[in-house]
């Protein structure tokens, strides 16, 4: 049995690991205790590890209560306060608060902070004006404030993780995540904003924009800590416009930079009484309610922003970072220990006691009687030592309700919220998705029906805005450019074939083509379906002819100049010319996935003979390039010659062997399959081995001899593989190919072999 290992520092100042003593033996005490003091901290050492794991165990199973004791007891014994080791307590959190309170989180987002036209162009995230429209790669699009200012972790709608702002950002975890390279390619591009979107907002809804920009150079203030300039400039646009909720949470940060929190708190009241689904402003309050050392409110703030959004990192790090802080030893007060644990929801009613930690605590799924009771309403009172820092929320929400003793033991009753809000919010037990499926019963249309999106004067709606340009007609499924500009996703592709650059701005787009995603931007093909439905329908007739030929097996049909193919014969080809790019492309779009492939001829571009070839899998590369993995299918004859977009293509008629029906031929034919198939047997055993084991890894075994020899049109597989395989030349395999008849192909092999076998003799 191996002995465990033992953490001992070097003189650098890291981590090893050296093995520990087999027992507490008398060569151990040799050392004046110091060994003995070594072993007691790696058990000790050992111990909190342990608790720690277990912990986070508990956590993934939904066990809080249990999960709690666990890091408590782990803190106590000495383990490292590191708030991103809180990860799964924290979803275990959150769980069981949207099971207090019914809540379910939905990836639709609430109502957006401008109603009516204007919200046509609205931010998934802070639900206002979309200013400065930026594009993330999931296809969905977002203004430049929310991922700059990195408000979550993952797109709303689809939950795809989205770029990072900055090389330094951190995930929910309170890591450095590397950034796919999308993402990367998108941050070193400072969020470019989408062109084709932004000029809409800037053509649609002049006044919104530059209330926007106000907003923008607000949020500037802000970040450079010029807080009564805020203040004032905020104030001065709320006198104009009243109803802007951005410039109302700009002006609540700007009291809040200024210490002045009662103040701070009534404006995001005010917004979360119009918009009580918003999560941003949950967090902006919780935050403030942290500044102001109000821990216990402040948690519950944080945690109800979770609830509606659980990917939104900011406020998963501050949850974080409060644990912590709560769970360390010296801030834990003795009516905690005994009363508060055993008051959160779904865990067993009894006192905490460090010896039971690992005993196990009530699933979440067994809800006690007591959790469906009416939740008191309360308000918390700073913890004491070093969290004691400022004024409770009792004072700045001037609300009139008894004090707790700690903070943890309310995380489960209801935010701090102001009268008018607790009854909008903790009444509601259906999700956005629910309520959005009860309005739109009837039938009718659902934007309209949920108010999102208003009318635009019809002559500010042009079909040129919506132009791609590069064909020059509607866009068709339109994917828009970590560059910002949009294209239809067939003529970006045919563009990266060619150069991997911005066909406009010649940005390069190397990243992009490596990422292969082209996700279309949701709301421009939105926006064209609502404003341009007939446009959109002949644009659409014309795609689906254009497929309906590409996809004709027997008519233009795509021909790849290259190599000989046989019937049921593997086919690798490393495919790098822009041509057969495009070509492959097409091929997989169309659903055939078929091609058909000659080899070149002098007079007539390729060879009156070919093979079809069925794609089984593409690989491809990060600079376009790719490699196909194909199959041999039907043989076929090639009727007339053409050319599109720079391939070949052939009008076409498959070929079938003539089946013998007389059955003394059919005899014969028997008896000449297998003395050939034999000498095939007996010529491939007595190759090489440096070529018999090229011919296995590059073709594969050589197939089994078949029972019914007509079964399939092509005839027995193992005589494409042997003709695939011999050295001949390619006019011989080519005439071969073109046969019909089974004896004369079986014929011309067992020429072939007898000459190759007097060879091997030699």
């Amino acid at each position: 049995m191996s002995s465990p290992a033992v953490a001992r520092s070097s003189p650098g100042g890291s981590r090893e690991m050296a093995p520990a003593p087999q027992g507490r033996g008398r060569f151990w005490e040799v050392g004046g205790g110091s060994g003995l003091r070594l072993e007691r901290a790696a058990a000790e050492s050992e111990r909190w590890e342990l608790l720690l794991r277990r912990g986070e165990l508990l956590a993934l199973g939904g066990h809080l209560k249990g999960a709690l004791e666990a890091f408590a007891a782990a803190l106590r014994r000495g383990a490292p306060a590191r708030p991103e080791c809180l990860g799964a307590l924290v979803d275990c959190l959150v769980f069981n608060y949207r099971l207090r309170h019914g809540l379910s989180w939905s990836a639709v987002p609430a109502a957006g902070a401008d109603g009516g036209a204007c919200g046509l162009l609205r931010c998934l995230g802070c639900r206002g004006f979309l200013s400065e429209p930026v594009t993330v790669p999931c296809g969905h699009s977002y203004c430049r404030r929310c991922l700059r200012r990195e408000l979550r972790a993952r797109c709303r709608l689809c939950r795809d993780r989205l770029p990072p702002a900055t090389a330094s950002a951190t995930d929910a975890e309170g890591t450095a995540p590397r950034p796919p390279p999308l993402a990367a390619a998108i941050a070193a591009s400072d969020f470019r904003t989408s062109v084709v979107l932004n000029h809409l907002a800037e053509k649609w809804f002049p006044g919104q924009r530059e209330r926007a920009r106000a907003a923008g150079r607000l949020g500037e203030l802000l970040h450079q800590g010029r807080y009564r300039e805020a203040l004032a400039a905020a104030c001065e646009a709320l006198r104009a416009e009243p109803s802007d909720l951005i410039v109302k949470i700009y002006r609540a940060e700007s009291y809040a930079g200024l210490q002045e929190f009662k103040a701070a708190i009534e404006d995001l009241n005010a917004v979360l009484f119009q918009l009580p689904d918003w999560p941003e402003v949950y967090f902006r309050k919780g935050k403030v309610l942290y500044d102001a050392g109000v821990l216990g409110d402040a948690l519950q703030l944080f945690l109800q922003c979770l609830a509606l959004d659980e990917d939104f990192a900011p406020a998963k790090l501050q949850v974080q970072k409060i644990l912590c802080d709560l769970l360390l030893p010296e801030n834990l007060k003795e009516g905690l220990k005994e009363s508060s644990w055993s008051s959160l929801p779904c865990t067993k009613n009894r006192p905490f006691d460090f010896p039971s930690v690992m005993e196990e605590s009530q699933s979440p799924s067994e809800p006690s009687p007591k959790q469906s009771e009416e939740i008191p309403e309360v308000t918390s009172e700073p913890v004491k030592g070093s969290l004691n820092r400022a004024q409770s929320a009792q004072s700045i929400n001037s609300a009139e309700t008894p004090a707790r003793e700690d903070c943890l033991k309310r995380v489960f009753s209801e935010p701090v919220l102001s009268v008018q809000e607790k009854g909008v919010l903790l009444k509601r037990k259906l999700s956005l998705l629910e309520q959005d499926m009860i309005v739109n019963e009837d039938g009718r249309n659902k934007l309209k029906k949920q108010g999102a999106y208003g009318d635009i004067p019809e002559e500010l709606i042009d079909v040129s805005d919506f132009e791609c340009s590069l064909c020059m007609r509607l866009f068709f499924e339109p994917v828009t450019t970590p560059c910002g500009h949009s294209f239809c996703k067939n003529c970006l592709e045919r563009c990266l074939d060619h150069a991997p650059y911005c066909p406009l701005c010649k940005e390069s787009l190397k990243e992009y083509l490596a990422d292969r995603r082209y996700c279309v931007t949701q709301l421009l093909e939105e926006l064209i379906v609502k404003y341009l439905p007939d446009e959109l329908s002949e644009r659409k007739k014309i795609y689906d002819e254009e497929t309906a030929e590409l996809s004709h097996l027997t008519k233009n049909v795509p021909i790849f100049v290259c190599t000989m193919a046989y019937p049921t014969v593997p086919c690798p080809l490393h495919v790098f010319e822009p041509r057969y790019r495009l070509m492959i492309r097409r091929s997989i779009q169309t659903g055939t996935k078929q091609f058909g492939m000659c080899v070149s001829d002098t007079q007539n571009s390729f060879a009156d003979y070919g093979c079809m070839l069925q794609i089984r899998n593409v690989h491809f590369l990060p600079d376009g390039r790719s490699v196909v993995d194909t199959v041999g299918g039907k043989r076929f004859r090639v009727l007339k010659r053409g050319m599109k977009d720079g391939y070949c293509t052939a009008d076409i008629e498959y070929l079938e062997d003539v089946k013998v029906e007389d059955e003394d031929e059919i005899k014969n034919l028997r008896e000449l399959h297998d003395l050939v198939y034999s000498q095939a047997c007996s010529w491939f055993q007595n190759l090489r081995d440096r070529f018999r084991s090229q011919i296995l890894q590059h073709f594969g075994s050589m197939p089994e001899r078949e029972e019914n020899l007509q079964a399939t049109p092509n005839g027995p597989a193992w005589c494409w593989w042997l003709l695939a395989v011999l050295p001949v030349d390619p006019r011989y395999q080519l005439s071969v190919l073109s046969m019909k008849s089974l004896k004369e192909r079986l014929t011309k092999i067992q020429h072939i072999l007898t000459y190759f076998s007097r060879d091997q003799s030699k």
